[in-house]
């Protein structure tokens, strides 16, 4: 993948050579799509004071570069267009041109999707074989989806893998595809579902931009602004910006690959005994790099794979991460979910853009008896709600969806029509239920504790789901609920619900409860409560 588009044209004079220079950021290249309704910026790097003109769907826009060559203009809101068209930029300097033209341009809804694994895994990857075999009839149906997928109005931005510890680059690389057969098996899973939704409701051309890393922690996609408006932050970047400039100091190349060919000699020993003994084959040891290629260091994701993104016109984002987090610092996920989000629209500079958060789907043995101590996975979980307190943002909630002996779960179909959801009620203003019941707040009545929820749609009930098939209402007992007295010794609750939005719960050797919990494992196998569109109810404590 090239880094930018460049086109250059050599001017030749007496005993010398003029290179006159017109470069683009890598997103701004065939099939793109442009997001309708908002102004399009357009920018680049030229030489120091030439004319820019920028021209597309009748408009023709025009400035001066600025003393570093760098420009910029904004297009007029477009409307949304399937139809191809070229947009052509020129650069001009007293005698001397350069132009670029970008052909196959469309203009619909653009978003932007970033994470990890589970939002990074494209088609090629979730068609493989289910880890369990009751999943494989999703693995089956994503196989197919990955045959007959053929959408040419439907695109992709694929960002490449780099790294930037301190500098905020303007160049990234990356490439354009279409949901046609082949094309497609580099599509994000999630991605693609919940632009797919968008396509069969909208009827215009979407895009999507995957901008994901697998095994990331969130800091590494925080912009560096982000860790200074908080003590807890400001220390934690501080103190990993301090370890990696010790890394740096005593790096040794030499050393490095020496060590890494110890690794080497190893590995081959173990294959050549594992073939002997007819034994699986262990994992090639992975390359010794050099520091600055570590992804988990702050800021150093944003700096390279965003930043040269922004200030692209996109309608929203939507993200899926948290998997690694669940053992670094989860108690504060939510502090650093919601500052990443402010700082990327602050970084953008178009508002506040919708965000909607993939909550982390069920993984891992589930527990028999109720969790005295919330682990990491339920801490990131608890916090990723947090992100409901900022405005135009939403939560999908994924506990019935997951997968226990797999973190890479095949059912991306129903996390991404459940991000859609959210972006029909708030960014498409349509009249659709977007989430299922989130706690409000409680009240204790004697021996019970009166749980309040929202978004409850038509009203609650206990539902069971199946594979990818819609909830069904089941008449059940509510699972899942555990409370407790001022001893703090948990116990499985008895919860029923008492009308549109509420649920009675309690245990007959608890007379005065103090809490209660709901679905609060990693994997709350059994969790029922559902609104009667069929979405599944976030877990929640009653007490903060």
């Amino acid at each position: 993948m090239k880094p930018f588009v460049s086109v250059v044209f050599l001017f030749v004079f007496t005993q010398s050579v003029f290179a006159f220079e017109l470069t683009l950021p890598s997103i701004f290249a065939d099939h793109m799509v442009l997001q309708r309704s908002q102004k399009v910026p357009v920018w680049g790097i030229t030489e120091p004071h030439a004319n820019v003109e920028v021209m597309f769907a009748g408009q023709k826009k025009r400035v001066k570069a600025d003393a570093s060559g760098n420009w910029k203009v904004e297009l007029n809101p477009l409307k949304a267009s399937s139809i191809s068209e070229t947009m052509i930029i020129s650069s001009i300097l007293n005698d001397e041109h350069s132009q670029i033209k970008i052909n196959d341009v469309l203009v619909g809804e653009v978003w932007f999707c970033s994470g990890q694994s589970n939002m990074y895994r494209p088609f090629r990857m979730l068609i493989g074989e289910a880890v369990e075999s009751k999943y494989e009839p999703i693995a089956e149906f994503l196989r197919q989806e990955a045959l007959s997928a053929n959408d040419p109005l439907f695109r992709q931005y694929k960002v490449g893998r780099d790294f930037s510890v301190f500098e905020e680059k303007t160049q990234g690389r990356g490439d354009w595809s279409k949901a046609i057969p082949n094309e497609v098996n580099e599509f994000s899973g999630t991605a693609y579902f919940f632009g797919k939704e968008l396509r069969r409701e909208l009827n215009v051309p979407v895009a999507i931009i995957s901008c994901n890393l697998g095994a990331t922690k969130i800091e590494p996609w925080m912009p560096k602004q982000a860790f200074k408006e908080n003590k807890v932050l400001k220390d934690f970047y501080d103190n990993e910006i301090k370890i990696y400039k010790e890394k740096l100091d005593v790096w040794d190349e030499a050393e490095a690959q020496k060590e890494y060919n110890i690794l080497l000699e190893a590995w081959e020993l173990s294959v050549a005994q594992a073939k002997l003994k007819n034994k699986q084959r262990p994992s090639k040891p992975k390359k010794i790099e050099h520091p600055s290629r570590d992804k988990q260091i702050p800021a150093t994701l944003f700096n390279a794979m965003i930043n040269p993104l922004i200030p692209y016109a996109i309608k929203g984002a939507i993200w899926y991460q948290g998997e690694s987090n669940t053992g670094n610092s989860p108690e504060t996920y939510g502090l650093r979910l919601t500052a990443m989000v402010e700082n990327w629209r602050s970084a953008w500079g178009q508002g506040d853009f919708y965000f909607y958060c993939c909550q982390l789907a069920n993984y891992k043995a589930p527990n028999n008896e109720p969790m005295e101590h919330a682990e990491g996975w339920v801490l990131v979980s608890n916090g990723q709600q947090e992100i409901l307190e900022l405005p135009n943002t939403g939560l999908a909630v994924l506990n019935d969806i997951g997968e226990a002996q797999d973190i890479h779960p095949k059912n991306k179909v129903d996390v991404g029509k459940r991000l859609s959801l959210w972006a029909f009620k708030q960014a498409y203003n349509k009249d659709v239920v977007c989430s299922g019941p989130i706690y409000k707040q409680s009240t204790i009545q004697k021996d019970k504790i009166i749980i309040e929820f929202n978004h409850v749609g038509s009203g609650l009930m206990v539902g069971k789901k199946i594979l990818m098939k819609p909830t069904i209402e089941v008449d059940e007992p509510l699972k899942r609920f555990q409370i407790c007295g001022e001893n703090r010794a948990w116990k499985w609750a008895q919860a029923k619900i008492i009308g549109n939005n509420r649920v009675a719960v309690w245990h007959k050797d608890i007379p005065n409860p103090v809490e209660v919990r709901y679905a609060w494992s990693s994997n709350p196998e059994g969790a029922n409560l559902y609104n009667k569109e069929g979405l599944p109810a976030s877990l929640f404590k009653t007490v903060n």
